[in-house]
């Protein structure tokens, strides 16, 4: 739901307007309307579309191989409350970097878009469990019993690491403490 509302699906004026020569038509996205969904920041709703792009193997690594826009990864900069350092660490990039991903309207690399989507999707679940960013965030910085009290944000600069914290949440979930 956290992707849901904020992934940027690259549907620029350049896409748009090659598809309209290539058809003949010019796709309009669509939004889809979810009363249940949680949104942390209404203000990068216009920006998104609602359209999950993590609920299959597939479609992760299909939007991972076109790569996701630069913007995106400032998005969750802003979302999860990473501090600039904490983004650095784990996606193993700078926001200066970034910005001029951004600035020269460039796509990021297939691995990092897909742990992009990847640390979205944690983040989905873990705002569902924990009622907020803020908490979520705060739990990922809290040494997790079930995760040898390791810091599961020390585990997200991998996607084995990812997955491990996904799996603790599902545990959380489920009322299991370990």
């Amino acid at each position: 739901m956290f992707l849901e509302n904020f992934l940027y699906l690259g549907l620029d004026s350049k896409t748009m307007a090659k598809e309209k020569l290539q058809t003949g038509k010019q796709k309009t996205p669509v939004i889809y309307k979810d009363t249940e969904m949680v949104s942390v920041v209404n203000d990068f709703e216009g920006a998104y579309i609602r359209q999950p792009k993590y609920t299959d193997a597939i479609s992760l690594l299909n939007t991972s191989k076109k790569g996701l826009e630069a913007k995106t990864a400032l998005d969750f900069l802003a979302l999860s409350g990473f501090t600039q350092d904490e983004f650095q660490e784990t996606f193993k990039t700078t926001v200066k970097t970034i910005q001029n991903h951004v600035n020269k309207d460039l796509k990021l690399d297939a691995s990092l878009s897909e742990k992009l989507l990847k640390s979205f999707a944690l983040f989905d679940t873990g705002i569902e469990i924990f009622g907020s960013g803020h908490a979520f965030h705060q739990w990922l910085t809290t040494p997790a019993y079930g995760l040898g009290n390791r810091l599961p944000f020390d585990m997200m600069d991998t996607i084995t690491g990812i997955q491990l914290i996904e799996e603790e949440l599902i545990r959380l979930q489920f009322g299991d403490l370990a």
